[in-house]
């Protein structure tokens, strides 16, 4: 990665592709919202931004270099290698394959533990139009005013609230899940920051103490929220592609990267789906 800062923000050159699309869009984040020229903006740890690409560079908008390390570089993952994981999976796996080919410069983000575990216990049933609607909801009655969007507002304020408070999200069942979630997340019952080294199963165990959590939003709190990137999701569409195209593979022999070869699987099966 190569990165320089202009009167633009930060430009990015990276090795292996990074698709703003595949990326924002796969279903692992809500706050990101595409414009009409393929540029995206978001709110991130209370700082809004829009990243667009640009003949084969990405551009951080207004980002100076001490933001850019500070936030932009880990959040985007730009570190990592996605080409040598690319291979490591279709070594470990060479059915795989034309699950990798399928999509170019999907990368996971590093988001911040509880927005990502509030996000997907409201993703429950959910779509993501409808998901985001939520989330934005969420914020704009709860978060801070940052100007020109609304921070996600913290574990600890959203435990002081009650199920009747947050009926104007329209969140539905899910709103008693949230304020469990965040209760037990504020008082430390649950510790989300000890969850990035300690063993996954027993981080699984402890997520799926807040009520309504199961092991699906559990592996995505994992996976999303604390870059656990040997979290595995399942959902209809996994179970489907693991009992069908990709049958014989299992969670265990897609290695240290199972999170990032579910990403591949997941958009395979959606193409293969719509075809």
């Amino acid at each position: 990665m190569n990165v320089s800062f202009t009167s633009e923000g930060a430009v990015i050159t990276t090795e292996d592709c990074f698709d703003l699309k595949n990326t924002f869009d796969c279903g692992q984040c809500f706050r990101w919202d595409e414009e009409p020229d393929g540029s995206y903006h978001g709110i991130v740890k209370g700082k809004y931004t829009r990243i667009s690409s640009k003949d084969g560079y990405i551009i951080i908008s207004g980002c100076c270099e001490d933001d850019f390390n500070s936030l932009w570089k880990d959040y985007l993952d730009l570190d990592a290698d996605y080409n040598s994981i690319r291979s490591e999976i279709i070594s470990l796996c060479p059915q795989l394959r034309c699950a990798v080919d399928s999509i170019d410069g999907i990368r996971i983000l590093r988001q911040e533990p509880w927005e990502a575990l509030c996000s997907f216990i409201i993703s429950q049933n959910n779509n993501i139009p409808r998901i985001k609607g939520i989330v934005s909801r969420l914020c704009e009655s709860f978060g801070s005013d940052i100007g020109n969007a609304y921070s996600f507002p913290d574990a600890d304020k959203i435990a002081a609230l009650s199920e009747a408070d947050l009926a104007p999200l329209r969140a539905g069942f899910r709103a008693r899940y949230i304020i469990d979630a965040a209760r037990k997340v504020s008082s430390g019952q649950v510790d989300l920051e000890k969850m990035h080294d300690a063993p996954i199963a027993d981080c699984r165990k402890e997520l799926m103490t807040i009520t309504g959590v199961g092991a699906k939003v559990a592996e995505c709190t994992l996976l999303y929220g604390l870059h656990r990137l040997d979290a595995f999701p399942i959902d209809v569409w996994m179970k489907k592609a693991l009992s069908t195209t990709f049958s014989g593979i299992t969670v265990e022999s897609l290695g240290r990267y199972a999170g990032i070869a579910q990403q591949y699987i997941f958009h395979y099966s959606r193409i293969a789906a719509a075809q």
